[in-house]
């Protein structure tokens, strides 16, 4: 008696376990997780130093050189490529797949605790951090305009748009690049200083005091209590610029005075485009082990949702969506699929003829 001869002679009992199979696979296939990378722990290491003021070449062989001699020593590794600029070194530590991730992390901290000697004196000690390519966005929204300055832009971004889509349900975080946030920047003339005498310590406590947001008191009365407001908190260029540093001769040295002071962003090195415009880019992440194309496309409804409530002269655009690759590489899985149970039919219809 064979082991295919009790099927035959008991179709019921086969019917029930093909189908009992069938029911169970398609359970299974509806809770596979759908994404580009598997969840796996990548031997990958990130290490990050900075050394302010220091040129790319001062970074590469004061910094980089020590720390790449040390690291060569460690066992395991497959690939090592650096980068240098201004002010910062990235080392990416590329190691084998057997290769325990966080065996690797303390030799890569041993090393660094042992290239520390070398390093300058003056700069913090370097971080590394493991490197999980599949905690990438996986969506980017570009958000620009021709009418509104860069910092309300950049408002709209950070209170608006980061913190509605960092809710929604497989979010990790939302990140906002080439951010613009708001800030005055006071540009001091050294001679004006020097034609005055007034050194720069005085003008940063004259700004720092100038610019307060303290409660004032309250007039308590027989049946009510007032609460009473100074309007001291500076909030543009040209409130600062009359602000009033010190007095030389009997008159008011005021800021406006001693140097520009003008309207601009907190961080004037960063910034970010889209087709030749420059725009906010919000880089979007999901939580780990979440379905890549289900996370994309509840993100996608809550943009359309918040889309009317953005001012008209504000465009929101998609950069860049992971997952319509993951839907493509589903799709031809799918016809694989299909195309694999064909062939496999029509086999045993022509053996069983």
């Amino acid at each position: 008696m064979n082991f295919t001869g009790l099927f035959i002679r008991r179709p019921v009992m086969t019917t029930l376990v093909m189908a009992g199979i069938l029911i169970f696979g398609m359970v299974a296939y509806r809770q596979l997780p759908v994404s580009d990378l598997p969840a796996v722990d990548y031997p990958t290491i990130s290490v990050s130093a900075s050394l302010s003021g220091a040129s790319p070449e001062t970074m590469a062989s004061s910094v980089a050189t020590p720390l790449e001699k040390q690291f060569s020593t460690i066992p395991g590794m497959e690939a090592m490529t650096s980068t240098s600029s201004q002010g910062s070194t990235q080392i990416s530590l590329q190691f084998a797949l057997s290769r325990n991730i966080d065996a690797a992390a303390q030799d890569v901290q041993a090393a660094i605790s042992q290239a520390q000697r070398q390093l300058p004196q003056d700069m913090l000690p370097p971080s590394f951090r493991k490197v999980d390519p599949s905690s990438q966005a996986i969506l980017y929204y570009a958000l620009r305009t021709t009418t509104l300055p860069l910092s309300q832009l950049d408002n709209y971004a950070e209170t608006f748009l980061a913190q509605r889509l960092s809710t929604v349900d497989g979010v990790a975080q939302v990140t906002v690049n080439g951010s613009q946030k708001y800030a005055v920047r006071i540009q001091l003339d050294p001679q004006q200083l020097a034609a005055r005498s007034i050194g720069i310590d005085e003008v940063a406590t004259a700004v720092q005091n100038g610019s307060v947001n303290v409660p004032t008191g309250i007039l308590w009365g027989t049946d009510k209590a007032y609460s009473v407001e100074s309007q001291g908190q500076l909030t543009d260029a040209a409130g600062f610029g009359a602000l009033v540093v010190a007095y030389r001769d009997g008159a008011p040295v005021r800021l406006s005075d001693l140097g520009r002071v003008v309207d601009s962003v907190q961080d004037t090195k960063v910034a970010s485009w889209f087709n030749g415009q420059r725009a906010i880019v919000l880089a979007i992440q999901r939580q780990p082990g979440t379905n890549t194309v289900a996370v994309a496309q509840r993100v996608k409804d809550e943009v359309e949702r918040l889309r009317p409530q953005l001012p008209p002269s504000v465009e929101l655009a998609t950069l860049y969506d992971r997952s319509d690759s993951v839907k493509a590489s589903v799709a031809d899985v799918k016809f694989t699929l299909f195309l694999a149970l064909c062939m496999v039919v029509l086999v045993i219809f022509l053996f069983l003829r």
